[in-house]
């Protein structure tokens, strides 16, 4: 089979046993002295002035950390390497289990990572990026993926950020207080003992900040002292009030770092679910508010457009002739854009402080965390010396001269603006303290371009359709322990069998109409609701039905908007045998193929139709390959992710029709040409390869 451009490189898959091994080097990128220091980044591709416009790169060009941290990671002996990580033949695109099941995928694709941690990144990588432009400026840190100061306000957008702010820091600062509920409770008593002599005795001697600045040293130093201070226990099996043992919410230890402990079948699903449903509580709450509901029956009326709403509550006396309605809800929209940003922004500085202190490969292990040591440590030599009275005198001064100081601190700032315009810029965490510590998504993507400059892509995170069961998750010391000859949280082995075994009986805990409910009148209603659901779900899938043939009928005679919609519905959830080179897709309505080329002197992206051959090889008919384009993946300047149908008409087709609806993707050049391919089943998995193969430098949108 020919492309536009060369042959399809051909994809084998990895035989045998992999055995991960290492590799000796000098040293590794991001590992220098300036590295080690706080100082303001500098894009390695930069060598004139850090405002200098740098075209878009190559791969092997390095023009960031994240991409020479791809290129050179096989030749780094400090972490161990995967399969992706081997030197693959440069002809050819290694399939590593593109479309296995995740039991037959070799492990570690990726040194140092378990797999399920990787398709952790990648699954939520998925979720979260969705609109990228290639900037040809200089990126903060060193590292590109940062978000646009200008990037465009929707809801989808804000739904995303606020589940990440669950998922990172709402779970974090749950195992936080519970941890300190544990600490409290006496149960595990040496640990508590310790922790409470070391603090009086400091007290007695005035050594508190000395201890307590020592103590954040340790942790940051050495991860191994954090379990020893801090051992695990699976979130959802610790009492915050109590801090001893409890049941979960689930009614069983499915997962370890989620709240509920409910059952996954991947790593980090249950806490994905759980935020999903958190932020989806907190607009059914709010919505339910704006139309006055009170009773929890009636939320599901309270699931309404903007629209509807108003006209319910239109009815009031005097808001026919309103004058507040446009201005407020101009303010109210105008603010949504720097709300979302900056929710974004402290997520990200999160992600970042923890990727800091437990760094994952190919990123260096040592130096950000020695980095942040060296910030620290001055501050344990000053608490030797500066008194709590000096400390007070000081602070409060800082407060007064901030207060009544604008005379002096206003004209400071203009001669600063004046004289170095990108101050602020230069000075931002990402810059300086966190200089080349990447977020999840910026990881992510370095761990994508890890496989293309190896010509093994990373396998996206296999489907598994069935629910996960209701056993419990496998609980070992690395998840449960304590300090010690304590027992973790004070319990017997007894009362962990009884906390972590699925109950049946435990009901499903949740309000409203999510409520299950299974004895007496209550299950004779839900089993009346779910008949009227099906009722409407096969109304509705007879003029989804109708609709999707008549697009058929449009999309002959012309229409765009009927095109894009073609092949959107599959004929089944099955999806297709396809990638990393090949994806299923259709552009112009036309049913073909997207390839993606690597054998080539530049990588090219091209589409091209299938058609029956006259020729036949062993009795079979041939296929022949037609390109209609094809496009150099350096050229590429702005990569979307799109659909054919709208969110609302896409729920309910999804919901009637019990599918996925598959949606597409625009490619856009660096001339201004676009190419929008729809109807593409593994469109996250192109997007993917798409954005880690060339030197771009992105900027999420």
């Amino acid at each position: 089979m020919q492309q536009p451009n060369g042959d399809v490189p051909t994809a084998t898959m990895p035989s045998g046993q992999f055995t991960p091994e290492t590799n000796d080097s000098e040293s590794a990128p991001g590992t220098d002295i300036s590295d080690f220091l706080p100082i303001p980044a500098v894009n390695p591709s930069e060598t004139v002035g850090p405002q200098k416009p740098q075209p878009a790169e190559g791969l092997h060009d390095k023009p960031t950390l994240s991409h020479a941290l791809a290129v050179e990671d096989k030749d780094n002996s400090e972490n161990p390497t995967g399969l992706v990580q081997l030197d693959h033949n440069a002809e050819e695109v290694r399939d590593l289990g593109w479309n296995e099941p995740k039991q037959e995928i070799p492990a570690p694709l990726v040194g140092g990572m378990d797999n399920e941690e990787l398709w952790l990144l990648v699954r939520r990588f998925n979720n979260t990026i969705y609109h990228t432009k290639a900037t040809p400026y200089p990126q903060p840190g060193g590292l590109d993926l940062n978000t646009a100061d200008e990037e465009e306000f929707s809801p989808d957008k804000m739904r995303a950020n606020a589940e990440r702010a669950y998922m990172t820091i709402g779970v974090s600062l749950l195992a936080f207080v519970k941890h300190i509920a544990r600490l409290r409770s006496w149960r595990e008593t040496r640990r508590t003992a310790y922790f409470a002599g070391a603090y009086f005795l400091a007290w007695l001697l005035d050594l508190l900040m000395p201890l307590l600045i020592s103590v954040l040293i340790a942790l940051i130093a050495v991860p191994k002292f954090r379990a020893i201070l801090f051992p695990p226990a699976p979130t959802s099996l610790v009492d915050p009030k109590t801090g001893g043992i409890q049941k979960p919410k689930a009614g069983v230890l499915g997962s370890h770092d989620s709240a509920t402990g409910a059952p996954e079948n991947h790593k980090g699903e249950a806490v994905e679910q759980e935020a999903s449903n958190f932020v989806s509580g907190i607009a059914t709450v709010a919505v339910s508010g704006a139309v006055g509901q009170h009773a929890a029956g009636d939320q599901r009326s309270a699931e309404q457009s903007t629209t509807e709403m108003h006209k319910a509550i239109g009815n009031k006396p005097g808001t026919k002739h309103d004058k507040t309605e446009v201005p407020m809800q101009t303010a109210m929209w105008s603010k949504m854009q720097p709300i979302m940003h900056t929710m974004g922004d402290v997520v990200d500085t999160w992600e970042r402080f923890a990727n800091a202190l437990d760094p994952t490969p190919p990123f260096p292990r040592e130096v950000h965390r020695l980095r942040l040591v060296a910030l620290v440590l001055p501050l344990l030599g000053m608490s030797l010396f500066v008194t709590s009275y000096v400390f007070v005198k000081g602070l409060t001064f800082g407060v007064g001269l901030g207060f009544f100081g604008d005379p002096l601190i206003t004209p400071a700032l203009d001669w600063l603006n004046r004289t170095i315009p990108d101050w602020k810029k230069l000075l931002e965490l990402r810059n300086t303290v966190l200089k080349g510590v990447p977020t999840n998504a910026q990881l992510t993507l370095t761990l994508l371009r890890l496989g293309e400059a190896n010509h093994a892509p990373l396998p996206p995170p296999p489907r598994v359709n069935e629910p996960p069961p209701d056993k419990p998750a496998h609980l070992t010391t690395e998840h449960l322990r304590a300090t010690g000859d304590d027992a973790p949280l004070n319990a017997s082995a007894g009362e962990l069998n009884d906390a972590i075994q699925y109950d049946p009986s435990t009901k499903h805990q949740s309000t409203g109409y999510d409520s299950v409910m299974v004895d007496g009148p209550d299950k004779t209603q839900h089993k009346k609701s779910q008949k009227i659901l099906g009722f409407f779900r096969g109304i509705a899938r007879g003029t989804v039905k109708t609709a999707v043939g008549a697009d058929n009928l449009r999309a002959k005679v012309g229409s765009h908007h009927a095109k894009d919609r073609l092949g959107a519905v599959p004929p089944s959830d099955k999806l297709p045998i396809s990638g990393p080179v090949e994806f299923e897709a259709r552009y112009d309505g036309k049913k073909g193929n997207v390839y993606l080329s690597t054998a080539a002197t530049v990588p090219v992206v091209a589409f091209g139709l299938k058609e029956p051959s006259k020729e036949k090889i062993g009795g079979e008919v041939k296929e022949d390959l037609h390109p209609l384009w094809s496009v150099p993946v350096a050229d590429i300047v702005e990569l979307k992710k799109i659909g054919g149908y709208g969110w609302k008409a896409k729920l309910v087709v999804g919901w009637s029709l019990e599918r996925d609806v598959t949606d597409g993707l625009e490619i856009t050049t660096h001339d201004g040409k676009t190419y929008k391919i729809m109807a593409v089943p593994l469109r996250d998995e192109l997007f993917n390869r798409l954005i880690a193969m060339g030197g771009q430098k992105w900027e999420s949108w």
